[in-house]
């Protein structure tokens, strides 16, 4: 107390290391400075109290960079291979927008920036899905950002750029009962390309089970098959379960593959060495890029003319057994991708003799 001048808050003349303690207050000042400037750019009200509350987080402003890498890390570390995928392709398509120049905050990131970024992405030929899911992952990097105090609100750019400008609407996939048809005949084999036998089984398997999606084929075991005739699988999009009676097809196509299978029904992934989800991951991605240019060279063989992918037949599903007259909310599950925790509610719903019947409708 001797060495502190209480009328002016402030050490006296007399105080040893009376330049570093002033510098204390000074960046002390400094600090809650900021703070008050931060709260009051977000219209916030605040205390004294609240001011100097250890519990409120203090602000971290980060560059688009840094953030976008942790996320992408953080996902990796918890094994969300899926969003880790979306928001790395994102931060990837934002790096050769911006010439690998993204060390910047957020508050760069503002509408003129978008307006810029959009127009450069339709150039590039992207489509309005591709565009829509790219902006969207930005506006959830964005909205994170501020949640964990690296970015600022009021530079928040969303709320006048829309993202639901984009049509996200798609192009009619299904083909007709007829044109899958052709696929359970003999191919010819094409070149010296690899899994042109297994890129025809996956399209038919898939048209046969409900439209299971690749990832889900290919994670299926011999614990998936139950009493032999059954396919319980849970969905890894939506983490539904899900019950299907297999047909006598399906089941030949299962059983052609047993030699082969690795630990999996299919030979995709391979149980000694795709271990963790990110090397299924990577593999599922490789193998799928394959069998897709297959079903379009067998397509052109079989006179289909459609641009085929392993999605073709799960929207072939859908289609066929809604002319066949079958309940909707049976196959709904399979008509749309918005929302698809509901309509997995309405296939749990129905027994699983309701469910078989209508399989039946398939070949």
């Amino acid at each position: 107390p001797k060495f502190w001048d209480f009328t002016r808050n402030k050490p006296k003349s007399n105080c040893p290391n009376k330049e570093f303690i002033q510098k204390i207050i000074l960046d002390k000042q400094a600090e809650l400075q900021q703070r008050m400037l931060e709260l009051n750019s977000e219209q916030k009200e605040y205390t004294t109290t609240t001011l100097l509350c250890d519990e409120s987080k203090k602000f971290e402003l980060k560059t688009v960079s840094d953030f976008y890498q942790e996320l992408i890390e953080k996902y990796k570390a918890n094994s969300k291979c899926g969003n880790r995928l979306i928001y790395r392709s994102s931060y990837n398509s934002l790096k050769v927008f911006a010439n690998d120049k993204l060390d910047v905050p957020f508050s760069a990131i503002d509408v003129a920036w978008l307006n810029k970024y959009e127009k450069w992405l339709r150039s590039k030929g992207n489509k309005e899905t591709t565009m829509s899911l790219l902006f969207r992952t930005l506006r959830s990097t964005y909205n994170k950002a501020i949640e964990d105090k690296c970015a600022r609100k009021s530079d928040y750019p969303f709320n006048q750029y829309r993202i639901s400008k984009f049509d996200v609407t798609t192009e009619k996939r299904a083909i007709a009962k007829t044109e899958v048809l052709k696929f359970t005949k003999e191919v010819q084999p094409i070149g010296k390309r690899q899994y042109i036998q297994l890129s025809k089984d996956i399209f038919i398997f898939s048209y046969l089970c409900g439209g299971i999606n690749f990832t889900d084929i290919a994670n299926l075991t011999k614990a998936n098959i139950i009493e032999g005739k059954r396919l319980h699988y849970v969905r890894q999009k939506t983490g539904k379960l899900i019950k299907l009676g297999l047909s006598e097809e399906a089941i030949q196509i299962i059983e052609q593959y047993a030699p082969e299978s690795k630990g999996y029904l299919f030979p995709i992934l391979d149980s000694k060495i795709h271990k963790t989800p990110l090397q299924k991951q990577n593999r599922i991605h490789k193998i799928l890029g394959k069998v897709n240019k297959n079903l379009k060279l067998l397509a052109a063989q079989l006179g289909v003319e459609a641009n085929l992918t392993t999605y073709v037949a799960r929207h072939s599903f859908a289609s066929v057994l809604k002319k066949s007259g079958v309940n909707i909310a049976l196959i709904s599950e399979a008509l749309g991708h918005s929302d698809l925790a509901t309509t997995q509610i309405y296939l749990d719903s129905f027994d699983n003799e309701q469910v078989d019947d209508a399989m039946k409708n398939l070949l």
